[in-house]
C-alpha cells in the first residue's frame, strides 16, 4: 500500500509540479465550487495510476490542481464509497496521496439525509463529530507506521478553530446553518423507518454513506478536518409516501451549493 501511494504523490507531483495548501472532497452535486478555482492541472481518476474510478452518478471523477482565494489546493470533483464495491482501503486512497502532496488541512462536502426534526431541506449542517456505522474500518489490518499511529485519537475528529471561523463566516454572510452530527453508512439502500429512529437515539443529526472513511484516514495522518452536509432530504420514518431519489439530492445540493461554495473559499483563504 505505501509503495501505491507514493507511486501516485511522485507521478502526481512530476506531472504537475505543485504543492497544495488544502484538500477538498466534493460529494454528490457538490462539484461546482471547481468553478471558483484558478485551474492549473486536471486528472480524470481514470488515468491516475492505482486511482479507483467514481462510479456514481453525480460524482464527475476528476482531481483538479489549482488556486483558490490565493492558496494551492487540490480538489477532488468526485469521492469514492464503499457501496461501490471498493475495500476501505481503496475508498480513502487518495487522502493518503493528499497527505503525501502535502496538504495541511482537509475540506469536506457530502449530500446527507436530516434526522434532526428542526433541520430543513437545503440547510447547511456543519459537522461537529461523526458516528462509524460502516461494517469496516479503513485502519483495519497491519498499521503503517510511517503514515500514523496504531491507535489514533479521535476526540477531535473535525477540527474546532476551523469550525468556529465557518460559524463566525456564515454569521457574516447571514448564511442559515446548523451544527450536529454525521452517521455514516455502508449504503447503497436508504434507511429503513425503523434504521432512522435508531439514528436519531444514537444522537445522529444527519445520515450519509461517506466522509466518516475519510476523515479516519486523514486524523491517522494528523491532517485537520473540516466537514458541511448539505440536507437534501428529511427522514420521515411515519411517512411512506415520499420515496427520496438520487437526482432530488443532486438538485439540492446544487441550489444550496453556493453557500458551501462561499464558506470553504472564506476558510482556505485564512489558512
Amino acid at each position: 500500500m505505501i509503495e501505491k501511494i507514493k507511486a501516485t504523490a511522485d507521478f502526481l507531483k512530476e506531472t504537475t509540479n505543485f504543492k497544495p495548501e488544502a484538500g477538498i472532497i466534493l460529494g454528490s452535486g457538490l462539484g461546482g465550487l471547481v468553478k471558483a478555482i484558478d485551474v492549473k492541472h486536471e486528472f480524470e481518476y481514470s488515468k491516475i495510476p492505482n486511482f479507483p474510478v467514481s462510479t456514481v452518478e453525480g460524482h464527475h471523477g476528476k482531481l483538479i490542481f489549482g488556486i483558490l482565494e490565493g492558496k494551492n489546493v487540490v480538489a477532488m470533483q468526485g469521492r469514492f464509497h464503499y457501496y461501490e464495491g471498493y475495500p476501505m482501503q481503496e475508498v480513502t486512497f487518495p487522502v493518503r496521496v493528499l497527505k503525501m502532496l502535502g496538504i495541511k488541512a482537509l475540506f469536506l462536502s457530502n449530500a446527507a439525509g436530516g434526522l434532526n426534526k428542526s433541520f430543513e431541506v437545503g440547510d447547511l449542517m456543519i459537522i461537529k463529530d461523526h458516528i462509524n456505522m460502516f461494517p469496516e474500518n479503513p485502519l483495519r489490518g497491519e498499521n503503517i507506521d510511517e503514515l500514523g499511529t496504531r491507535f489514533p485519537e479521535m476526540s477531535e475528529a473535525y477540527d474546532t478553530k476551523l469550525i468556529a471561523r465557518a460559524k463566525q463566516i456564515a454569521k457574516e454572510n447571514n448564511i442559515k446553518y446548523q451544527q450536529g452530527v454525521y452517521v455514516g453508512s455502508a449504503g447503497p439502500t436508504l434507511e429503513t423507518p425503523a434504521e432512522y429512529n435508531m439514528f436519531r437515539i444514537l444522537g445522529a443529526d444527519v445520515t450519509g454513506m461517506s466522509t466518516v472513511p475519510e476523515v479516519i484516514t486523514a486524523r491517522h495522518m494528523n491532517i485537520p478536518c473540516f466537514g458541511i452536509s448539505i440536507v437534501t432530504n428529511l427522514a420521515e420514518p411515519d411517512i411512506t409516501d415520499k420515496p427520496t431519489t438520487h437526482d432530488e439530492v443532486q438538485n439540492v445540493a446544487e441550489v444550496a451549493e453556493p453557500k458551501l461554495t462561499l464558506i470553504f473559499k472564506e476558510l482556505i483563504k485564512g489558512l
